[in-house]
């Protein structure tokens, strides 16, 4: 995986994880690899594994059956759907927004590019 220099890895892993389970690939109460194999998987420390799965899990995301371990949330798609809407709205729009305003690019260009 290539990694970004502007956001913490453990994050950036957290958000492959969301974009797993949005896409399947994790279904609700199904078990995730485990920190090993993901930290594997990703070519990571497994540290950075175990914070990416406490951050997860303090979102609701995925939670730890002791002994067992992680499982995807009832509902952890529905939630993960609702974080990335709400980041959308909150940080992409207003600068997308801010650049069409800066290139002089009108609602309507857009709406036409998007057919």
């Amino acid at each position: 995986m290539q990694f970004k220099d502007h956001k913490p890895i453990f994050l950036q892993i957290a958000e492959l994880i969301c974009d797993e389970i949005l896409g399947g690939k994790y279904p609700e109460g199904e078990r995730l690899p485990s920190v090993r194999e993901y930290a594997a998987e990703v070519e990571v420390n497994v540290n950075t594994v175990v914070r990416s799965f406490e951050w997860l899990s303090q979102k609701d995301i995925i939670y730890n059956k002791r002994g067992m371990g992680y499982y995807t949330s009832l509902g952890a798609k529905e939630t993960v759907r609702e974080s990335l809407r709400e980041a959308f709205f909150q940080e992409t729009l207003p600068e997308f927004v801010g650049q069409m305003q800066k290139l002089g690019i009108t609602v309507e260009e857009v709406e036409q590019a998007m057919k």
